[in-house]
């Protein structure tokens, strides 16, 4: 869960480190907030459509597992781990 979580965060800043990065390349200040104000709303919009589409996308390609869950247990003093069957 923390990877996912993780996962949508970055692509959730992707636009702002592009901005910053297209700051840096037209030879502005990034840390100055007058660069920034007019473009916030755009960016955080951005930002969260990425983060939208991604959890879409991964909704629609993951893999669906059908059956019922076995969870983990011992056997003859070993683990066997949890399975669908």
């Amino acid at each position: 869960m923390t990877r996912a979580f993780f996962g949508e965060a970055l692509l959730f800043f992707v636009p702002f480190a592009a901005f910053a990065a297209y700051l840096i390349i037209r030879r502005r200040n990034p840390l100055a907030w007058a660069s920034w104000s007019d473009q916030s709303l755009r960016l955080v919009i951005a930002g969260l459509t990425l983060a939208i589409l991604a959890l879409v996308f991964t909704g629609i390609t993951a893999e669906r597992r059908t059956g019922e869950f076995q969870p983990t247990r011992v056997e003859d003093g070993r683990v066997v781990p949890g399975q669908f069957r």
